[in-house]
């Protein structure tokens, strides 16, 4: 064999291993007997190509390709190799989580095996939501307004443990503590002491009233009631008695010329005992050595 003839062979031969080379570090299969698929997402999310495809947590493939539609933007078609094992059929979701320190990962969620089935070369249409990285990243400010409250909360506590006036603080609540104690104390003793002592004697309050009750029930009042009625009947008797002017008291209380008669005889006999007491010699003689003839 010409010399020209072994260099060509070893050119060729070292082509072959630099395609198959540059494929492996790509993450291609040499002898690729693998399921290819299409996945459509409107965002790749920063997916790196030979990045590996994980289905529920478990390492299934890794991504061929990642294709732009530049006359379509918002549409990313990602080409994945998966075992030709796993069966996607119809409701699969395909979602991409991006890492927090930076990355992306394609996760699979295969859904229950129907007559549905994807074929090799088939597009699945990808979950464009929000995984929980983008769900983690969402929340980092209200993390980090929370981690400032808390620095504030900490300072301020700080503040308090270091105020001087702390002691003082502690040894009044301290004595407040105590006399709450002895307030409870003194609290147990009337409540195990007097307050029993009080109910008693309210029960013998309660006692006697119902005692008393019970005597006005055995009690008869109708003869008392009777001659409260009878007393009543007699004043109205004698009332109507007194306003008839026809009657002896009615006459003594309407007749006039009786009262002004009356009237007559007090002030004859009031002057007559003014007289008696103003001229006593005339009406009564006394003398020590008897009547003296006249």
């Amino acid at each position: 064999m010409k010399k020209e003839y072994k260099i060509g062979l070893v050119g060729i031969a070292a082509l072959v291993a630099l395609f198959f080379g540059i494929n492996f570090l790509k993450g291609k299969a040499l002898f690729n007997t693998n399921n290819e698929y299409y996945v459509r997402f409107a965002n790749a999310k920063g997916l790196a190509k030979s990045s590996v495809v994980y289905a529920d947590g478990f390492e299934v493939g890794i991504v061929s390709d990642i294709l732009y539609d530049y006359k379509n933007p918002g549409n990313v078609l990602i080409e994945i190799s998966v075992d030709p094992y796993l069966v996607l059929c119809h409701g699969t979701d395909v979602t991409l989580d991006a890492g927090l320190m930076g990355g992306c990962t394609m996760n699979i969620t295969p859904a229950p095996i129907t007559d549905k089935v994807y074929h090799h070369g088939d597009t699945i249409p990808g979950n464009n939501e929000a995984g929980l990285m983008s769900k983690a990243e969402d929340i980092m400010p209200k993390v980090v307004a929370i981690a400032d409250k808390l620095d504030t909360l900490v300072t301020s506590l700080n503040r308090l443990v270091n105020d001087p006036h702390l002691p003082a603080i502690l040894g009044n609540m301290e004595q407040v503590t105590a006399d709450l104690t002895h307030t409870t104390r003194h609290l147990n003793t009337l409540m195990g002491r007097d307050i029993p002592a009080i109910a008693q004697t309210y029960n013998k309050v309660g006692e006697n009233v119902l005692l008393i009750t019970e005597n006005f029930k055995t009690l008869d009042l109708r003869p008392t009631l009777d001659s409260v009625n009878n007393t009543i009947s007699n004043v109205n008797a004698i009332v109507s008695q007194m306003r008839n002017p026809n009657g002896t008291l009615g006459a003594l209380m309407y007749d006039r010329s009786l009262y002004n008669s009356l009237n007559r005889t007090v002030g004859s006999m009031d002057s007559l005992m003014t007289d008696i007491k103003a001229r006593p010699k005339r009406y009564v003689h006394f003398s020590v050595f008897g009547k003296k003839d006249k």
